[in-house]
């Protein structure tokens, strides 16, 4: 029924009061969701950074439980490597969590199901492993604190410095600690480089009215070393690329590292880690090397006239070596 203008407004009043109550009410539950989420949420993440933490399926790590999953239960693994991730987040000190083990498959599970076991390894960047293959029901991940993961790319022109993300890209972290177990990169190089050019400032930001490229504000190469098998690595996509983002070109091996903020790029690319920003000045520089033109796929671009060799060192690590051992503490099977 639709009710005209200056009908007695008896029943409209205590239909706008009711109405009133439901915003009021509904205004209470967002605001409570909202500080809830934000008082849940570790210091200094994004949304978009909690979706990328992510971990392996069918992996077991071992190593000294810190939170027990018998007592600890997510309905995702997502959140159980958050909340390793939640005590990692100090600005300096060892990190109190390192790795995780989560059980997601409800049937396979069984009473396991949800179980999250927050765990610390010897050495994070070779850490105890239990069990691996498919008929492993746990989902395991990692995370490196301050000053751990963190690989250094030599170039004739200086030490590049990438901080690893095990949390984003786990399958990607992996092929990079190959790399350092094989103790060599022959064949691992920088080929391509283009500049900011003018579409970029010295931060990172595009600059508004101008192109996209090119130049892509990137230096471009590969991390395939000669004698290491190299398989394609899955898509991790998850946030998009920054100024010092380190990523692949599709499954890799080929990689670049980002001079600029390419939020146009979405996530259209694994990243896998990112420079550190004292040593952006060492990719600029190699970005200013002398190039010749050339055409891929209908896009130009700027190719290193003498390509630049790459050695791969591992720059910060625990104490202790590979550790593939059992440890009575762990408990997660």
């Amino acid at each position: 029924m639709v009710r005209r203008h200056g009908d007695p407004g008896g029943s409209g009043n205590r239909r706008s009061f009711g109405i009133q109550l439901v915003l009021a009410l509904a205004s209470c539950i967002l605001v409570y969701a909202v500080f809830s989420s934000m008082l849940s949420r570790p210091m200094g993440s994004s949304p978009e950074e909690e979706d990328c933490c992510r971990g392996v399926e069918h992996l077991e790590l071992w190593g000294a439980a810190v939170k027990w999953g018998t007592d600890h239960k997510f309905n995702t693994s997502m959140e159980c490597c958050q909340a390793c991730k939640s005590m990692c987040s100090g600005a300096d000190g060892p990190c109190l969590c390192d790795s995780w083990v989560f059980c997601g498959d409800r049937e396979r599970c069984g009473k396991k199901f949800g179980e999250c076991w927050l765990k610390k390894q010897k050495d994070v960047m070779f850490p105890a492993l239990q069990e691996s293959g498919d008929k492993v029901i746990w989902t395991s991940g990692l995370i490196f604190g301050k000053g751990m993961g963190i690989i250094g790319l030599e170039t004739k022109y200086g030490v590049i410095n990438i901080k690893l993300f095990p949390h984003r890209a786990p399958h990607s972290v992996a092929y990079i600690v190959e790399l350092l177990e094989a103790r060599h990169c022959a064949g691992c190089h920088i080929y391509r480089a283009e500049g900011r050019g003018k579409a970029w400032d010295s931060l990172g930001n595009h600059v508004s009215e101008a192109s996209f490229g090119p130049p892509y504000a990137l230096i471009q190469g590969t991390l395939e070393a000669e004698g290491v098998p190299f398989q394609g690595i899955p898509v991790e996509a998850c946030p998009s690329i920054k100024r010092g983002s380190v990523a692949w070109v599709g499954s890799g091996p080929e990689f670049f590292i980002s001079l600029a903020n390419h939020q146009e790029w979405r996530k259209s690319y694994t990243i896998f880690g990112s420079v550190l920003p004292e040593d952006m000045e060492i990719a600029e520089r190699i970005a200013g090397l002398p190039t010749r033109s050339d055409t891929w796929n209908n896009v130009n671009v700027s190719i290193l006239k003498k390509p630049i060799d790459l050695k791969i060192k591992l720059i910060s690590t625990n104490s202790g070596g590979l550790n593939l051992g059992k440890n009575v503490d762990s408990g997660s099977s």
